[in-house]
């Protein structure tokens, strides 16, 4: 299914302009201000267009997006099970109005959305709950998350048919999609200037994950969870950008004897580290390393190889050239040219509504992803990261556990129909 993008919202060349001349490169000017017409600006006619009144549940991460700064959103009411994260929300969202629960939020007549940002396991179970009391849903990543490979698939079925039967707005709030260096990538490939992705490496290290997991008697819903069950962070590195789909995967993982990986809830991942081979429809490699436990950098990048321009995690832009080389062995090779990188600061742009144009978490992703929900609302249309996109970066992750689990097996990934 073809997705709508950021490059169909017109951008302002407000951001420093910086030449790439090399071969295969675009001009960066160029790069901020082409844009196909097909959606409006960022900016809303006040008084012209709906206001989305959303509710939104999970005090934490919940509290981090910008639903009261944008021009076309209230937030109607909040929702968490703790008193003190309820009144966390009410003092972000300027919102008087609470729920002790998710349950009792739904049935509000009074309300358009929902935001899910309560535990991953539950995310399912309370979109469900939104979309059967009409309500459209923004859900946090991952979009399925269950104990086991099977349970995770039907999860998948079952709210895939209940979007598609409601008819109403689904998007998953993946920050990846909207990191400033993906919205470049992403740009840059649609102009052509990468030429063919061959190939994309995307990692996502979170050492010391366990202090989340709080303990065996009184475990959070992280205690023991796969990497693989958590893989959006990564898959979004390529998918948002290509469009391709994921369509087999060969993945290892590795555990040591913490009684962590020995009894969880999710049927005893035995894993902290589990990295994964996936071939996708255009029968592109991608590498995904996703690490909970190691002596590494907190981090999620992507590094992408085009036949015209590579870019890479560390900030750099290699472009091919006629120059020979000779190796330390002595062979001849074509040298590539190394150059930095400078990414724009997209969240300065009119892309966003004046309102939102400040930095924000995730590398700049949470404006956009607040923006791009309301939008989707307001102008009745899919969300960019609608049901089947959302499905086609959570799935992935989920059968590359399941081949960890076998050893390594190549499997392939069903499309969820």
């Amino acid at each position: 299914m073809a997705h709508p993008d950021d490059s169909t919202v017109s951008t302002a060349a407000s951001v420093s302009r910086r030449d790439f001349t090399r071969q295969g490169a675009v001009s960066l000017s160029a790069l901020v201000a082409g844009a196909s017409l097909l959606l409006p600006s960022a900016h809303s006619s006040e008084g012209t267009r709906k206001k989305i009144r959303i509710g939104i549940a999970g005090g934490r991460f919940g509290a981090s997006f910008q639903w009261h700064e944008h021009p076309d959103c209230v937030v109607a009411a909040v929702s968490d099970l703790e008193p003190s994260r309820r009144e966390h929300l009410k003092k972000t969202y300027h919102c008087d109005k609470e729920y002790p629960s998710l349950e009792e939020m739904v049935k509000d007549p009074d309300m358009d959305a929902i935001g899910v940002f309560t535990d991953g396991p539950l995310h399912f179970q309370h979109a469900m709950l939104a979309l059967e009391n009409g309500k459209h849903v923004i859900s946090a990543v991952p979009a399925v998350m269950a104990h086991t490979v099977n349970e995770a698939l039907d999860q998948a079925k079952n709210l895939r048919d209940q979007v598609k039967k409601t008819g109403l707005t689904y998007m998953m709030a993946e920050t990846s999609y909207w990191q400033q260096k993906t919205i470049t990538t992403r740009r840059l490939y649609e102009k052509g200037a990468m030429g063919d992705i061959v190939s994309c490496d995307s990692d996502y290290f979170h050492p010391g994950l366990k202090v989340l997991y709080g303990t065996a008697d009184d475990p959070t819903w992280r205690y023991g969870v796969p990497p693989m069950f958590y893989p959006t962070h990564c898959t979004a590195h390529l998918l948002s950008i290509t469009k391709e789909r994921l369509v087999e995967v060969a993945c290892h993982g590795w555990g040591n004897d913490d009684p962590i990986l020995q009894k969880n809830a999710f049927d005893n991942n035995p894993f902290w580290n589990e990295t994964a081979h996936f071939k996708t429809d255009r029968g592109h490699p991608f590498r995904v390393r996703l690490w909970w436990e190691a002596p590494v950098w907190s981090t999620e990048s992507a590094s992408w190889f085009g036949t015209k321009m590579t870019l890479t995690a560390a900030g750099e832009k290699w472009s091919p050239s006629e120059e020979l080389g000779r190796d330390d062995a002595g062979f001849a090779y074509r040298k590539a040219t190394k150059s930095n990188f400078e990414i724009p600061e997209w969240w300065k742009t009119d892309m966003l509504p004046e309102p939102l144009r400040h930095n924000s978490g995730h590398e700049g992703s949470h404006t956009f992803i607040t923006h791009e929900f309301v939008e989707a609302l307001v102008q009745g249309r899919p969300s960019v990261i609608d049901i089947d996109a959302s499905l086609d970066y959570t799935i992935p992750g989920i059968i590359a556990h399941q081949s960890a689990l076998k050893g390594g097996e190549l499997l392939k990934i069903p499309v969820i129909s």
